[in-house]
């Protein structure tokens, strides 16, 4: 397996921090390259998957756009065009919320809860992740992750 200083032909890293910086950057863009790539055999994005698991998660409750914006791994700024797409291919139903008539409720059809069962295994990386690490491998790298974003994700709301 490449090191990372083979990938982005660096002899040497500054210190640890840098090389770990590198490292996070190179994998996050390895890994959306790969999602991307399997979101697209099926005629999606990452976002759109994304969607499509936070509607699943509140099935049959309704979702206004703003609850699913709170939710999405990646942040959007225009989520009525992502949501317009995905309703046009039929995976989500859009009508408006009985209580606050400026809101949209969305609901997950049956198509949209079948591809979701078809491509989930793939897109949660079922097939690559037990072939390089083990399982308690996976929990201590979850840990560290969660360790480095800091207890309330302070960066994010620093930048």
């Amino acid at each position: 397996m490449p090191k990372i200083e083979e990938l982005v032909k660096v002899r040497k890293f500054a210190s640890a921090w840098h090389r770990a910086t590198i490292n996070i950057i190179y994998s996050n863009n390895w890994l959306n390259v790969v999602l991307e790539k399997r979101a697209g055999a099926k005629q999606l994005t990452l976002q759109q998957f994304n969607v499509l698991r936070v509607l699943r998660g509140q099935y049959p409750n309704p979702v206004t756009n703003n609850l699913l914006k709170e939710r999405l791994l990646t942040k959007t700024p225009d989520i009525s065009r992502l949501v317009d797409r995905i309703v046009t291919k039929g995976l989500v139903t859009r009508e408006k919320n009985s209580i606050d008539k400026r809101a949209v409720d969305l609901v997950i059809t049956q198509k949209g809860l079948n591809l979701l069962e078809e491509i989930e295994s793939s897109m949660m990386l079922d097939d690559l992740l037990p072939n390089h690490i083990t399982e308690k491998e996976c929990l201590l790298l979850s840990e560290l992750l969660d360790k480095f974003r800091g207890p309330s994700n302070e960066e994010i709301s620093e930048v």
